[in-house]
């Protein structure tokens, strides 16, 4: 960058994210006193003109939008090496996905943070303008000095006109959050598609998880037992695939989300939602983190690779650290990104994890038979106090264990007769050698009476 620590007469203070086409810092404008946020686009794109057009699109359709309700841009300008840069509002209060590291929220105050979400979209769509990419990290809080929060959309990097939108060829969005029209190239969109990321977003907040493909979403009440039924009537249909069936607009969606969270338990900002995550079971808390964290990997068909047994499927995480063989039938899809140990109360970060089921949009909800492995590392903390504390509403408690080979020693826990008809296995390893760390946390969902944790835990491997 040309000038260290400064761009203008904004003084560079932290980097907030960096993504694929640009960087985002903290700055302070020392004209007017008063923080913002500057995106750079990134050195190796500066030469495709494609890219630099939508750069400064997206600088000109937050212009355009001229709501409270989306970030405000301040200025924009460009670098001695040609590289354009906007100065935009900066958002202290952090993001819907930062709430979300503490698991699902109060139901009261999910709907009415999705209703401000809705309604920021809607001011989008009035000005003529459709998101495409509306998910937790892109959904901002402002907190003002008094404590109240203002919703604010945000990253436009993905939106078009609606007049555009019409004749879209290109796929958009990211998983859990796409649906099924923006999937497609050449179906052309409208705003209903940003409804059913809106809906995708109120579902996570209410149940701590990703929605599963479009038409294979576990109805949400199957996460929250303490969600009312009209609570889900109204997510289920912002999430309908076929969009003639959704919320006709965001407008709409908030009025209804409005009305809900009216009737529901609120929460004042920066309360903690400990009381809530202890009324889930521990089943759902783990899965749904699961799912948080492995969202943005795709869903990939697993075949049999060399290294595996022939009755076995081998499977690794992105990292290369965590490998497991499975069964065949389980080896189907796989997503291998990562997971936060936060969901077993242990430290919370992003560590290497896996998970590989036969059907991994049935993985979330405990009533819905499925085989399958989750694998995770943690480098801090104790698993085993952890996995001794999880309890399985719905199943029977079949006793512990204790599991050793070369590599692991540790806890087996097993639950029979849950909901599914399957079994539960809960597995909290240490190495060996005696090492205190890494140390594994596996769980193992099985349908019928087998029993494939023992030969699972054989072959882990980790580091």
């Amino acid at each position: 960058m040309h000038s260290p620590g400064r761009i203008g007469r904004y003084r560079l203070e932290r980097p907030l994210g960096t993504g694929a086409f640009a960087t985002v810092w903290l700055a302070h404008d020392d004209e007017l006193q008063a923080p913002v946020a500057v995106k750079v686009l990134a050195d190796n794109w500066a030469h495709r003109l494609d890219i630099r057009d939508r750069f400064l699109s997206e600088a000109r359709l937050l212009r355009r939008a001229g709501s409270s309700r989306v970030v405000q841009v301040y200025d924009i300008g460009e670098l001695p090496d040609g590289r354009p840069y906007f100065v935009m509002e900066y958002a202290a209060g952090g993001t819907l996905a930062d709430l979300l590291a503490g698991g699902p929220l109060p139901v009261g105050h999910a709907l009415a943070l999705t209703a401000e979400a809705a309604r920021a979209a809607a001011a989008l769509h009035e000005a003529g303008i459709v998101h495409r990419d509306i998910k937790p990290t892109n959904v901002l809080l402002h907190t003002a000095p008094d404590g109240t929060r203002r919703v604010l959309l945000a990253d436009l990097g993905l939106a078009k006109s609606l007049a555009q939108a019409s004749v879209l060829t290109l796929a958009a969005g990211s998983a859990g959050y796409q649906p099924p029209e923006q999937a497609q190239p050449g179906e052309g969109i409208d705003e209903r598609a940003d409804v059913y990321s809106l809906g995708a977003v109120g579902y996570e907040l209410v149940t701590g998880s990703v929605p599963g493909p479009p038409g294979r979403v576990v109805p949400p009440r199957r996460l929250r037992p303490d969600l009312g039924e009209a609570v889900e009537r109204a997510l289920l249909r912002a999430l309908e695939p076929d969009r003639a069936r959704r919320w006709p607009g965001a407008q709409a969606f908030a009025d209804e989300l409005d009305q809900l969270a009216a009737g529901a338990p609120a929460l004042r900002p920066g309360r903690r939602l400990d009381g809530v995550r202890g009324r889930l079971n521990a089943l759902t808390l783990s899965l749904a983190a699961v799912t948080a964290a492995v969202v943005a990997a795709a869903v990939v068909t697993v075949l049999l690779r060399p290294g595996g047994s022939p009755d076995q499927v081998r499977v690794t995480d992105s990292t290369g650290r965590v490998a497991v063989e499975v069964p065949p039938g389980f080896g189907r899809e796989l997503r291998d990104s990562g997971w936060d140990p936060g969901a077993l109360g242990l430290a919370k970060g992003h560590e290497p994890g896996l998970v590989v089921a036969d059907d991994l949009s049935r993985w979330p909800d405990l009533g819905a038979a499925v085989d399958g492995v989750f694998a995770g590392l943690s480098e801090h903390g104790d698993v085993t106090a952890r996995v001794n504390a999880l309890t399985h509403t719905g199943c029977r408690y079949s006793g512990s264990r204790t599991f050793s080979d070369t590599r692991w020693r540790g806890l087996v826990r097993a639950w029979s007769g849950c909901p599914d008809g399957g079994s539960v296995t809960e597995s909290a390893l240490r190495p060996a050698d005696g090492a205190a760390q890494p140390q594994v946390y596996v769980q193992v969902r099985q349908r019928g009476d087998g029993d494939a944790t023992e030969r699972i835990l054989r072959s882990l491997s980790g580091s």
